[in-house]
């Protein structure tokens, strides 16, 4: 098997040394020769077992992969917020449909409910061909995929051609990476480059950003004028649905899933009873009943999130909004102030605590975050067990208790280990 980890190596197992983002894997063909590899693909050295030496691995490697074509259509959803919500709202329709599809995101690659845990939303190139691959062998028809900034830019999605692209909205992220929203937008666009010749895109035209993206065979959703048009009661193109998701944003989601479906060629009358019963992913909105209160669970990580989940949160309880929140060590900096603002002026009371500190201080975080607060409805708890405690024991009659930032995630990013943390678990310990 070809290999590009040689931390995954096999004896007999062939080992390729790809320049990776931050690692070269020249650095580790010894270690995958240790490991049992029988053949090295490189660009340099000279090694003990048989050695292919190419030009560029990179290149290499999708040469590879287009002689070793895997025919399955493709659907991508990138922007900034919702794509693993809209990726897994298509992953449940088109199985329902009976269309056998799988996914492949920030909750892992789901295949016939089955979860396998993925170290990034869109996986290294190789591992991404394997999982391709595997759909394939499971006589999978499609395969949903989230395809993050990140990997566009580092090209690890070139040897895709795509069925069905879909934007969902940008707003302020991963600015520690791209630097600028310029930047983060050149790298978002690249999708839509990757379209087949009769390959289609789905733009949310709702979205300040949205005329970036009008690249190829494009149609637009939203709530204004656009192709597929949902009103406030949930009527899309005068079709009337019922969403069981909370909040406008999850709106969004639930069009852009249909949006597809209508392109595909199914009508109102083979989705309209799936539709009502869609769930959310794990981490998603995820709620938990404690008395008359309600905890929820959410990933919201960004300022554009917190403000959705905090609002939606709102429609339902006239009681008090505790929210609880950390930012990511070695991540954007500046959208931690705004972050802060945000809590305090949207929630009754904040529990500013650490996320994912990496090699960060956690108090230098929550400093940052606590920097620029008119406001002084709130506390800093870095342990995060802890803050979920204290938010829990503060909840009265009718209140709702806010977890945010780590969602589905089952660890803690300390340094470059992950250790085991899982908000659900603290929360179902502690009521």
């Amino acid at each position: 098997m070809l290999q590009d980890d040689s931390r995954k190596i096999k004896p007999g197992d062939t080992f390729i040394a790809l320049h990776g983002y931050k690692e070269d894997g020249h650095k580790y063909i010894e270690e995958a020769i240790e490991k049992g590899a029988k053949k090295i693909i490189a660009e340099r050295g000279s090694y003990k077992v048989p050695t292919l030496i190419v030009d560029n691995t990179n290149a290499y490697l999708d040469k590879y992969f287009k002689i070793n074509n895997i025919d399955i259509k493709l659907i991508g959803v990138t922007g900034t917020n919702g794509k693993t919500t809209t990726c897994y709202l298509l992953y449940q329709l088109l199985n329902q449909l009976g269309c056998k599809t799988s996914y492949i995101g920030t909750l892992g690659y789901i295949i016939e409910d089955n979860t396998k845990e993925l170290n990034n939303t869109t996986p290294g190139k190789l591992e991404l061909y394997n999982l391709l691959r595997d759909s394939y062998n499971h006589n999978c028809e499609y395969v949903v995929m989230e395809v993050s900034s990140q990997a566009l830019d580092q090209n690890r999605v070139d040897f895709l051609e795509f069925d069905y692209a879909i934007f969902t909205n940008l707003t302020r992220d991963h600015l520690d990476y791209h630097e600028t929203k310029e930047k983060y937008i050149e790298a978002k666009k690249k999708l839509f480059y990757l379209l087949k010749d009769d390959g289609k895109s789905l733009i949310n035209i709702d979205d300040e950003c949205a005329d970036n993206f009008k690249i190829k065979n494009y149609k637009t959703y939203g709530f204004n004028a656009s192709d597929y048009q949902m009103t406030n009661d949930d009527y899309i193109n005068g079709d009337k649905y019922n969403i069981p998701l909370l909040g406008k944003y999850n709106k969004y989601n639930v069009l852009a899933a249909i949006s597809v479906l209508y392109e595909m060629g199914y009508k109102y009358m083979d989705i309209v009873s799936l539709v009502s019963k869609l769930k959310e992913p794990s981490g998603r909105m995820e709620i938990i009943n404690y008395h008359d209160n309600k905890i929820i669970i959410d990933y919201a990580h960004t300022p554009d999130a917190m403000i959705n989940i905090i609002g939606a949160s709102k429609e339902l309880t006239s009681g008090r909004i505790i929210t609880i929140i950390g930012c990511g060590g070695n991540r954007d900096h500046g959208k931690r102030k705004m972050m802060g603002v945000i809590a305090t002026d949207n929630s009754d009371y904040v529990i500013f605590t650490s996320d994912n500190p990496r090699f960060e201080d956690p108090l230098t975080i929550l400093e940052e975050m606590t920097s620029n607060l008119d406001k002084n409805n709130y506390e800093i708890e870095s342990n995060r067990a802890i803050a979920i405690k204290k938010g829990i024991q503060l909840l009265h009659n009718n209140d709702i208790l806010l977890v945010l930032g780590k969602g589905h995630e089952k660890y803690q990013i300390i340094g470059n280990e992950r250790i085991p943390f899982d908000d659900k678990k603290i929360v179902l310990d502690n009521i």
